[in-house]
């Protein structure tokens, strides 16, 4: 197991996350430059600048750590990663390139397989979350870490959830149903896990799809609020899988429990 200390690195790149956020804007601001990848998304100069300003913080944080991040091929294709940073440095890139307001920064600390710390910012909305050990997680509300304790006020009667979707496919539909779910709204990103941990909203359910990039910062958010994260058997997510392919999710915050 790698030693070093979670919350000093942490709380050491909030401020990175927070330029990174004003960079990411200024750029939109002045117009991006956008090209689609090989697998058919689009990526962004913004992108690719919010990565690089990310992983070499990192990198001098904890230079002894790979980093693997959506946007680039470094230890992809290592195996047998057990701890590792995955990095989306823009989650929503579809949001971010067309003005709207819900695509995220994203870095999760990978120990032993499992999340270990999370930082998520979401730049348009000025709201930024981070988490580096069981009941220490956090949002920055005008400059004071503010903890994260789920759903204060759950209400079994009025069960919300947020959606990838508009449209609901019968299998989440049937999770939904078993879960008392009365209501869902659409929401793209990282975000979904924050609002979760926050209490805003009860769960999430997705079929498999996406990366592990896309989720670890958010679960170690999630899971350090009392939330958990598992896939539709109820098992355990871990990470560093092969081609790094999420499963399916079933995101519960605190209050559902």
């Amino acid at each position: 197991m790698t030693k070093i200390n979670i919350k000093e690195v942490v709380e050491n790149l909030v401020g990175t996350f927070l330029s990174a956020g004003r960079v990411s804007l200024d750029l939109r601001q002045k117009g991006l430059t956008k090209e689609i990848k090989s697998d058919n998304t689009p990526v962004s100069n913004g992108d690719l600048e919010v990565n690089e300003i990310i992983t070499q913080k990192i990198s001098k944080l904890t230079p002894s750590i790979p980093i693997v991040s959506e946007e680039t091929s470094d230890n992809k294709s290592t195996e047998n990663l057990n701890d590792f940073w995955l990095i989306d440095p823009i989650d929503g890139t579809y949001d971010y390139i067309n003005n709207k307001d819900e695509f995220t920064i994203n870095a999760g600390l990978i120990i032993n397989n499992r999340p270990a710390a999370g930082l998520i910012y979401a730049p348009a909305k000025n709201r930024m979350f981070y988490s580096h050990g069981m009941y220490f997680a956090y949002e920055l509300i005008s400059g004071k870490a503010v903890k994260l304790e789920g759903n204060k006020s759950f209400n079994k009667d009025e069960i919300k959830f947020v959606s990838y979707s508009h449209s609901i496919k019968p299998e989440i539909e049937k999770i939904h149903k078993k879960l008392n779910v009365k209501k869902y709204i659409r929401m793209k990103s990282s975000l979904k896990f924050c609002v979760i941990a926050a209490g805003e909203f009860d769960g999430y359910v997705a079929e498999p799809r996406a990366c592990e990039w896309d989720i670890a910062a958010g679960h170690a958010i999630l899971k350090h609020t009392g939330g958990i994260v598992t896939d539709f058997n109820g098992d355990e997510i871990l990470y560093g899988k092969k081609d790094f392919k999420n499963p399916s999710l079933i995101l519960k915050g605190k209050g559902i429990l």
